[in-house]
């Protein structure tokens, strides 16, 4: 059953970089009372682009798969990796800022 933020939530806003992109990403993170993560928004500075568009279908999919249960750490471990464990794409990235612990 997909549990369902309050409608006033804390949240906190990251730049980070991916991928050698020229522009910045900007991840904010919303937060359930108790503080886990509940909703992800990613955005770049490419506004209209298809890789703002991508980004942000990622932060729903990754946004309803915590809200429904799921966990940070089995998204990250079933994402693309290269060969030296780096994510391929901007979901692995914003999985390993998040379980990490490098961002929040």
């Amino acid at each position: 059953m997909r549990e369902t933020l309050p409608e006033r939530r804390s949240s906190e806003t990251f730049k980070f970089r991916f991928g050698g992109q020229n522009g910045a990403y900007h991840l904010t993170v919303g937060y359930y009372p108790d503080g886990r993560i509940g909703e992800l928004f990613i955005s770049t500075n490419k506004i209209g682009s298809a890789a703002e568009a991508i980004a942000r279908d990622i932060a729903i999919l990754m946004s309803l798969n915590l809200q429904l249960g799921g966990s940070l750490q089995t998204m990250r471990d079933a994402l693309t990796r290269e060969q030296d464990g780096s994510a391929s794409t901007i979901a692995g990235a914003v999985a390993d800022l998040l379980t990490k612990g490098a961002i929040c």
